[in-house]
């Protein structure tokens, strides 16, 4: 088997544990469902509202409003779904020692770390925001390029992996910290700067969410892609973010991995 084919069985097999035990805890299943959609409505509703006094936001309209927001919803339920939900472990890990049997296994700790948990209601959230998307599209009776829409999906994931690198970072200085759960209610509530259109910024603001954070770049470039088609310059500050921001994340993880003396020191 290819190093590739034992990765995804790896990662398949964790996904079906996964299942497995969100199905013994049904209600709480449905309930976090329930949470998650209300969380996505309470938000459609605040625009809905907001365009009742005003016609344009930073140049956005309504429909462009939803779009926008739901695109920063779907990446955040995707980021949800495979990754958040084992990076906010890593501190927990690191404290009780539990980090021991996961670099005993024949696998990339890093890997392990970041795909052990699998969340399956964040799939079906997923799902209804990329109907709102749909719905948004189709009020704005926007030609669609063949292009923005094969392109869409990689911005999307591009958004997850920013999420990824910057909540890595952030987990990993538990390796010199001794908590560092206080870190994760901070990022939950940095990172709704994404759901803003980035022509609300200004001056050095819009500089330091767009390249020293990139939070603007998340759901504007798939969003503005879908309106507006391919812009290269975004394509390529997107890209290059991402593979910057994963270089240096995985350097910092590293670090504090090389710091790491196990449960028994």
């Amino acid at each position: 088997m290819s190093e590739v084919g034992r990765y995804a069985a790896i990662w398949l097999a964790q996904i079906r544990y996964s299942m497995v035990r969100e199905m013994m805890f049904k209600v709480t299943f449905l309930l976090w469902i329930v949470v998650d959609l209300c969380w996505f409505a309470l938000n459609l509703c605040f625009v809905q509202f907001l365009y009742l006094q005003v016609n344009l936001v930073a140049g956005w309209d309504r429909w462009q409003m939803v779009l926008l927001v739901s695109t920063n919803y779907l990446v955040q339920q995707i980021f949800q779904t495979f990754l958040m939900i084992n990076l906010t472990k890593l501190p927990d890990l690191i404290r009780s020692g539990g980090l021991d049997f996961l670099l005993a296994q024949p696998a990339s700790v890093q890997f392990i770390i970041s795909t052990r948990r699998f969340e399956l209601g964040s799939v079906l959230t997923s799902f209804m925001a990329v109907i709102v998307c749909g719905i948004a599209v189709a009020h704005l009776q926007t030609n669609l390029s063949p292009v923005g829409l094969a392109v869409f999906p990689c911005l999307v994931l591009c958004g997850v992996m920013i999420h990824y690198a910057m909540m890595l970072m952030l987990m990993s200085l538990a390796f010199w910290m001794t908590r560092a759960q206080g870190f994760i209610y901070a990022y939950y509530n940095f990172f709704q700067i994404s759901r803003l259109p980035r022509e609300a910024f200004h001056g050095v603001t819009r500089l330091i969410f767009t390249w020293g954070i990139p939070l603007l770049l998340i759901a504007n470039v798939p969003a503005t892609t879908l309106l507006h088609g391919l812009d290269w310059g975004d394509l390529a500050g997107m890209v290059g973010a991402t593979a910057v921001l994963l270089a240096l994340s995985t350097g910092v993880f590293r670090a504090g991995l090389r710091r790491y003396g196990s449960a028994s020191s």
